[in-house]
Formats: structure tokens, sequence, C-alpha cells
């Protein structure tokens, strides 16, 4: 089983890059940020990988993190979600992204990847929901811990409040939940939903 590459780039296309081991060109699918972020022609790469072994072929997908081939992995424990779904998850969200959707119970954050409708996306949120917090990808804390609590519905009304009106603002719900996060470990648990407000425009407005 081939669990990492490291070479040259050889060629880019669509859905795949071909990576130069010592003369033998490695086939490996990966999702579109992946291969966004991979070196020109010739530079060197490397590629943390999932072999796929069938009957009637075999099948590597490249990934830029070990994180991200783990999230990989869990996303297939989804009902309904195959390699290709999987892949597409990746190639629109960060594993942060991710994490904060699950977190959050995001269903339409997730809906965004191609090939991903509402059904499924509400699947991915709710049955990661326990099994996600150890693909956060070092977000835990704070800001993670008040996501899940949003996602639960176990959020204080004044910070609850203060999300709402930042994501009314025109702020995504992820956004509007690490900006009081922030907010909240400066004024403290006991803030008013006001002071939250101003104290989370104003980290926005840092980003």
């Amino acid at each position: 089983m081939i669990g990492k590459l490291k070479g040259t780039v050889d060629e880019v296309g669509e859905d795949h890059v071909v990576i130069d081991v010592h003369g033998v060109g490695y086939i490996a699918f990966c999702g579109a940020r992946t291969l966004s972020a991979l070196p020109g022609a010739g530079e060197a790469a490397v590629l943390f990988i999932e072999t796929y072994v069938r009957e009637d072929m075999i099948r590597l997908y490249g990934f830029a993190t070990e994180l991200e081939r783990g999230w990989f992995r869990l996303l297939q424990n989804v009902q309904g979600v195959g390699a290709k779904v999987a892949l597409a998850v990746l190639g629109t969200l960060s594993t942060g992204e991710l994490a904060s959707a699950v977190a959050l119970q995001d269903k339409v954050m997730v809906a965004r990847a191609p090939g991903v409708g509402p059904k499924v996306a509400a699947r991915i949120v709710a049955e990661l929901k326990d099994k996600a917090p150890a693909f956060s990808g070092g977000i835990e804390g704070p800001a993670m811990s008040l996501r899940r609590d949003l996602g639960d519905g176990h959020a204080s009304a004044p910070i609850a409040d203060a999300v709402s009106a930042l994501t009314n603002l025109g702020y995504s719900r992820d956004q509007a939940a690490g900006a009081v996060a922030a907010a909240v470990k400066s004024a403290g648990e006991g803030a008013e939903s006001s002071q939250l407000i101003r104290l989370g425009l104003r980290e926005l407005s840092r980003s």
C-alpha cells in the first residue's frame, strides 16, 4: 500500500496530478484545493496517499496533509458518501471550515460542495458530530467549543444573539462564531450581547 509520495510534479490535470518518483509516474486524484496548491511542473511535491485496491483497478487519492486524508476517511463513514463526494467536500472546504461546519451543524456550508445535496449535507454534519473533534485540525479550544454549543443549541442567550446579529450583517455563521468566541475571551462569560457584538465587529475588522 502506498501512503505517501515524494517526488516532482510531472503534470496537473483537472482532477489529478502525476508525481514522478525516480522515473515512475504515479497518478493521484486530488480535490480542487490540493491541486491549486501544488507547485509547477518539475518542482518538488509531497502528497499523503490513500490507496484503494479493487479487483479491476488500483486508485490513489492525494492530500496535502495527513489531517486532510483523515477527513477523507472519516467522511466516507457517512451513508451515501463515497470517495468522489468526500473529495468534492475537501475540494470546497478547508479542514478547519469543515470542522466548524460540523460543530455548527451548518449543512448549508457543506452543501456548497459540488454533488452534495441537502440530504447528504445534513447526514454529514449529523453523523460526524461526535466523531469530528479529533479531526478539528488544531482549532479545538474556546472557539470550537462555542461552535459546538451553538450547533447543539446550548449557547447562552447573549452569545446566540451576538452571533445572530453578526450573521444578519452579512458575515457567515462560522465567521460570526469565531468573532464572538474571541469577544467572550476578552469580555468574559457574563458579557451582554451588545458588548459581544461590538467586540466581535472589532475582531472581524482585523481579519
